[in-house]
């Protein structure tokens, strides 16, 4: 015969063995939130990094596909292009002013824009005005701080060539490969393929030459890499095209032989001017350090 308490059903245990309630107390959330809180801030930094490995990546690709079609020009016209055809300062006139980025674009598989060009009439020209505005990702560093694929209402360029240095020599020295008007051949640069830069980043600020289409696209360095002395802080620019980049530590350069080098920001400013010219004698890369 069974009990009579254990036939009623709102017998409950009591004592050590009891259920418990099944809400947390205050101090029990306060410890899951620091904890998810100290999560956040160890894997914040890893995941910055990660996305900042990809855009660096990309933007090694980009400069590694810049070398293929200068190579492809090199092959068809047995010259590298020069780095702008009529040189001009400022807009307007009937210099052309068109620019090495330009004269690739068949082999950057952009034949379609580059058969859109007038390359009789000025980068700048109304004819040309819609040509120049297209944006080419290809051109385009991932990590740049512009926005947009235009600057100036032209398709931007965050690489320029590299037409020497001011580092050792006098401005417009045009001791690079690429030039104003001239035109060279792996023969013409004595320092060694791999050795020279061709094209750099200039990935940092508004950069107005900053222009696939126009022949401004050149720079001649002057200061160490993402040298703050290049650096308005009262207008908040940049006031001459350098090897700049906010990949952190340093920028990409493309060098003649086509491998792309991350040049360090704690390079020494003498031993980086000697990558910026084609015939200086020089015997090593500043990257071989």
């Amino acid at each position: 015969m069974s009990c009579a308490p254990c036939m009623d059903m709102n017998f409950r245990r009591t004592g050590p063995f009891s259920r418990r309630s099944s809400g947390m107390t205050l101090v029990e959330l306060l410890v899951v939130v620091a904890l998810v809180a100290a999560l956040v801030a160890l894997l914040l930094p890893a995941a910055q990094a990660a996305r900042e490995s990809a855009r660096r990546t990309a933007c090694m690709n980009n400069l590694r596909g810049i070398g293929c079609a200068l190579y492809g020009h090199l092959i068809a016209r047995r010259t590298f292009p020069c780095g702008c055809v009529e040189w001009k300062a400022g807009a307007g006139g009937t210099k052309r002013c068109l620019a090495w980025s330009a004269s690739i674009l068949p082999w950057l598989e952009e034949q379609p824009v580059f058969d859109a060009i007038r390359f009789d009439l000025p980068y700048d020209d109304e004819a040309n005005a819609t040509a120049g505005a297209t944006g080419l990702r290809v051109f385009v560093c991932p990590s740049a701080d512009r926005h947009g694929m235009t600057v100036g209402g032209l398709g931007r360029c965050d690489y320029g060539g590299i037409s020497g240095e001011m580092i050792s020599t006098p401005k417009r020295s045009m001791k690079g490969v690429l030039v104003n008007d001239l035109r060279y051949a792996p023969q013409d640069i004595n320092d060694g393929l791999s050795k020279t830069l061709l094209v750099g980043e200039c990935g940092i600020g508004f950069w107005p030459d900053g222009q696939w289409i126009n022949g401004r696209n050149l720079f001649e360095q002057a200061y160490a890499v993402n040298s703050k002395e290049a650096f308005i802080p009262s207008t908040g620019v940049w006031f001459d095209d350098e090897l700049r980049s906010l990949h952190p530590g340093g920028a990409l350069g493309l060098a003649g032989d086509g491998a792309v080098h991350f040049i360090r920001d704690s390079i020494d400013v003498k031993v980086l001017s000697t990558a910026f010219t084609r015939a200086q004698g020089e015997s090593a890369a500043p990257w071989s350090e």
